[in-house]
């Protein structure tokens, strides 16, 4: 009997164990993120400890007669403003919401979809506990779709109070990161006094709704949607898809609402004034570059590279969608590329249109994008106390 109760004394005191341990595991995840820890944050202004935004950026510019040029990138040691960014769903966690760890997919979108800002800006941004690929892919488990945003809000509270000193700020994101910062556009920004900080709101892979003929309102009711490179407090919104594979009826980002069109803004033409997008593309080859950038030097040196004149852009409508629709010009008789990769490619080998460019909504627009900081910035400086 004592041998029997010695055991049972041990499986229970394993389960307590187990249990409590679970439960330990479930509370430290759902506490608030100590966001005064740099190890939380992916760029944090200054701070030299944090790696992700000092990554190589240098870009081969590949020209249509097939001459390369290196552009070597230049980081802005006293910027006067700010930007803070939310990434995309990149998490390669097995459970439904991420943990505060950085893992090369964190580091890798950062250099793809931020990094670059810092010629413009000093960096910010957070760790968020994201709903992860897996989770959206289908995996199992019950997600926290209230814990990414309430740690980013976190961030951005934390930023404003030890930071950001008055100082004007860039919201930057993509996909999920676009849709958490929407919110908190929504809920902390938008008619508030702290809009005046904002310069613009950069929203990429997502869709705004603004009613039909109008440039504000349904989701945001105090900031529109930047009708010229020098406005601010506006808010620029993409969702790109190839001229070659539009929305279908069904594709996820840039629908219309039932009362509300889906805004669009072209960067190329806030930018310049023009529809030549100025892309700074994946050079590596793969599912988001191209396998052959010229046919005498396929592998370029540099992470990035860039095509003039290569792609164009313009913001069009169909009977669902608002979307920006990029346009390639190949000529298959200079030694230039005549294609750039990007898409998610479905079951049957094809383009998805469900999902359009979105892989590379922040890579086609980059170069315009900054553009567009250096114009905001000017007015805002100017218009400011």
């Amino acid at each position: 009997m004592k041998n029997q109760l010695s055991t049972r004394s041990k499986v229970v005191a394993g389960i307590a164990t187990l249990f409590l341990a679970t439960a330990g595991t479930t509370i430290a995840q759902s506490l608030p993120v100590d966001f005064a820890d740099g190890q939380n944050w992916l760029c944090r202004g200054t701070d030299s400890s944090l790696g992700a935004c000092d990554a190589d950026l240098d870009t081969t510019i590949v020209n249509a007669d097939g001459r390369l040029n290196i552009e070597k990138f230049i980081r802005n040691e006293n910027p006067a403003i700010d930007c803070f960014y939310v990434y995309p769903t990149v998490s390669l966690d097995t459970t439904p919401n991420s943990d505060m760890n950085a893992g090369p997919e964190e580091y890798n979108v950062i250099a793809q979809q931020f990094a670059r800002f810092g010629s413009k800006c000093r960096t910010f941004a957070p760790m968020y506990r994201q709903l992860t690929l897996a989770m959206i892919l289908g995996g199992e488990g019950t997600p926290d779709r209230q814990l990414g945003y309430n740690d980013v809000l976190d961030a951005w509270n934390y930023y404003l109070e030890h930071y950001n000193a008055g100082r004007g700020v860039v919201l930057v994101g993509h996909s999920q990161g676009s849709g958490v910062l929407t919110s908190l556009i929504r809920n902390e920004i938008d008619g508030k006094p702290v809009q005046q900080q904002i310069i613009s709101a950069m929203l990429l892979g997502t869709t705004v709704q603004v009613p039909a003929g109008q440039n504000v309102g349904a989701t945001f009711q105090h900031m529109p949607l930047c009708t010229s490179g020098d406005q601010t407090q506006c808010i620029i919104v993409i969702a790109s898809f190839r001229s070659t594979v539009p929305p279908t009826a069904t594709s996820l980002f840039g629908r219309n609402g039932q009362d509300s069109v889906s805004g669009c803004t072209n960067p190329a033409s806030l930018a310049k004034g023009s529809n030549e997008v100025h892309a700074y593309l994946n050079a590596a080859p793969g599912r988001t570059g191209v396998d052959s950038w010229t046919t005498e030097i396929p592998r370029l040196e540099t992470p990035f590279a860039s095509a003039p004149g290569l792609l164009t852009t313009e913001c069009v409508s169909s009977a669902t969608h608002t979307y920006l629709e990029i346009r390639v010009h190949g000529n298959p008789d200079d030694p230039r590329t005549d294609d750039i990769g990007g898409d998610i490619i479905n079951a049957e080998g094809r383009p998805d249109a469900g999902w359009g460019m979105h892989l590379i909504d922040a890579n086609l627009a980059m170069g315009d994008l900054l553009t567009i900081v250096d114009r905001q910035t000017v007015s805002y400086l100017r218009d400011r106390p």
